[in-house]
């Protein structure tokens, strides 16, 4: 596959890295070949469409197969993790995605298959492209004052999806973008074969410019595709039972916080690519108003309380219990329709956000300061899952503070027994402050409470492989072994799996899932040498040696693809 086709059709990459004029990496040529297209997500000029309906007229469909959309999507999030850019959190994770999924199933295409992933970046913005892979960077949970806030953003998102508003941009960019593209690469090239300390400048000058002119194509395309995002977007919100007033709320502080920028720097990225003004938040607030109008407040009693959900008796996503309870409210004659309505908010908004506030910080100082912030501003300090956050701070600073984090852990976990944030983080500040049996025995039973939960399978298999031994292996990987099925793209799961294996003495167990961790991390090259290695094992039995074969089979066309363009993984040229 040509690289300007590659290129042209490979999107996503955070704005962070070309404005902070740097790399991950001291060796820029082989991030910015890979991801000079990825920087186009922010970019892609995108096609007007007609009302919620594709134009009939386009072929944006038969541009890219669903599965050939899905490869792009897959190779993006591995370029984005390979340079670090992604927060792969088992809890975090677990509650983006179940987010996305009840939004995903209450869109206008409920069948479309989407990725939601987190990104450690604090600036405010969120992105969608091929394959439904959709991005939130931590700064805008952060930025967030509520789950629904969050939801608002990633329903807009969903629906750029669904109305091939991506894929209908990649469509025109094999037009207008592949010209300026071979010349950013070009000019990429040409800075980085001059050498000095100036090729780095000079390679992001050659991004700005390549990144000036396609923004000025972005401008005329992105008004309508903006305006139907967000009409599909709240119709989604309100089906999964969100508050439809959080889409105009969160674009209303996103521009006020742009207004109050010092002569209009330092705009948050998602301003830029979601342009706001008044007349975007106003048609929010009236469609809201509408929605409100159209629906009935239905009231659940759930343990511990009653949750109210705003739903529309003609609305198609009702499920079959709520239709007859509906029905009970509703004139005579009045009938509703059988879906499917999720929950909203899942009540765990406050957890993930101090968890991300923890995981995102740049430095411990930084966060030490940030939690004294909140701490002095707030009236009755901080709340339980700022405390929370700060116990994880005490942890993660590796300097003997697991056994004050325990100490902390254990108030709020009395405070709250069902917490499963709080349950897990306990566990690991007892066995890192040498309560290994006790910690082991909490674990346990969260496992017997939440059977095949990811969050707490992956805590424990850490804290596992932390205390080390073959005994602490084997428990590992008896537990992690049922989930190798449904975890072939998880790379947090296949590291784990891969240490759990090494300590319970199964070397070519360990070998495929530590080849699988370093392919999901975007480093197929390392990946492919590792399964050659396992290859000549002596003692490799039929069926690993056939799924060895199938994994090198599909591996070695990327490998050669990227050999071919000249890009080396720099970690084997330094060997």
């Amino acid at each position: 596959m040509p690289w300007p086709q590659h290129c042209g059709l490979t999107i996503g990459f955070p704005a962070a890295c070309h404005a902070a004029g740097c790399c991950p990496r001291n060796d820029c040529l082989r991030p910015l070949l890979l991801s000079a297209a990825l920087t186009l997500a922010l970019a892609m000029p995108l096609a007007n469409a007609q009302d919620s309906l594709p134009d009939i007229g386009s072929s944006a469909g038969e541009l890219l197969t669903p599965a050939r959309q899905a490869e792009y999507g897959g190779m993006m999030l591995r370029e984005l993790r390979n340079y670090g850019y992604l927060l792969d959190d088992p809890m975090v994770t677990e509650w983006l995605q179940g987010i996305g999924a009840r939004l995903g199933s209450n869109s206008a295409q409920p069948r479309q298959s989407y990725t939601f992933f987190m990104m450690k970046d604090r600036q405010i913005n969120a992105f969608a492209t091929l394959g439904g892979y959709i991005g939130v960077n931590a700064g805008l949970v952060l930025t967030a004052e509520r789950e629904d806030e969050v939801a608002a953003v990633l329903s807009h998102e969903i629906a750029h999806v669904t109305q091939q508003h991506v894929l209908r941009g990649v469509e025109r960019a094999q037009r207008d973008q592949i010209p300026i593209l071979l010349g950013m690469l070009a000019a990429i090239v040409a800075a980085q074969q001059a050498g000095g300390n100036s090729s780095g400048d000079a390679t992001m000058a050659s991004i700005a410019s390549g990144m000036g002119l396609m923004q000025q194509r972005q401008i005329d395309y992105t008004r309508s595709n903006e305006s139907e995002a967000d009409r599909l977007g709240i119709r989604t919100l309100a089906r999964s039972g969100y508050d439809v007033d959080a889409m105009a709320g969160f674009f209303e502080r996103m521009s006020a916080s742009m207004r109050g920028n010092d002569g209009g720097y330092n705009v948050p990225d998602f301003l830029r690519t979601h342009p706001v003004n008044t007349t975007r938040i106003s048609e929010a607030k009236l469609r809201a108003e509408q929605m409100k109008k159209d629906t009935v407040v239905l009231t659940t009693e759930v343990p511990g309380g009653v949750r109210r959900e705003r739903v529309n008796p003609s609305d198609p996503a009702l499920s079959e219990p709520l239709t007859r309870r509906l029905n009970l409210l509703l004139p005579p004659g009045m009938q509703v329709s059988v879906g499917q309505l999720s929950r909203g908010a899942s009540g765990q908004f406050d957890w993930a956000r101090e968890r991300l506030r923890v995981l995102s910080a740049t430095t411990p100082s930084e966060l030490t300061r940030e939690y004294q912030g909140l701490a002095r501003s707030q009236k009755g300090g901080l709340s339980p899952a700022q405390r929370y956050g700060q116990a994880l701070a005490q942890l993660n600073t590796g300097t003997g503070g697991a056994a004050g984090a325990a100490r902390a852990l254990a108030e709020l976990n009395d405070a709250d027994p069902e917490n499963l944030w709080v349950a897990l983080a306990l566990g690991e500040a007892e066995s890192r402050s040498g309560q290994a049996a006790r910690a082991n025995e909490r674990f346990e039973q969260l496992l017997h409470q939440h059977p095949g939960s990811r969050p707490v399978a992956l805590t424990y298999a850490q804290i596992l492989n932390e205390q080390g031994g073959p005994a602490a292996g084997q428990r590992a990987q008896a537990m992690l072994r049922p989930m190798l099925s449904q975890s072939s793209n998880d790379p947090v799961f296949q590291q784990r799996f891969a240490r759990a294996s090494e300590l319970a003495g199964d070397a070519h167990r360990a070998s495929e899932a530590y080849a699988e961790a370093a392919f999901l991390s975007g480093r197929p090259e390392q990946a492919l040498m590792q399964l050659q290695a396992l290859k000549r094992q002596p003692g490799l039995d039929y069926i690993t040696r056939a799924r060895v074969d199938a994994r090198i089979e599909t591996i070695t066309p990327s490998v050669l693809e990227m050999r071919r363009q000249g890009i080396n993984d720099p970690e084997l040229e330094r060997r």
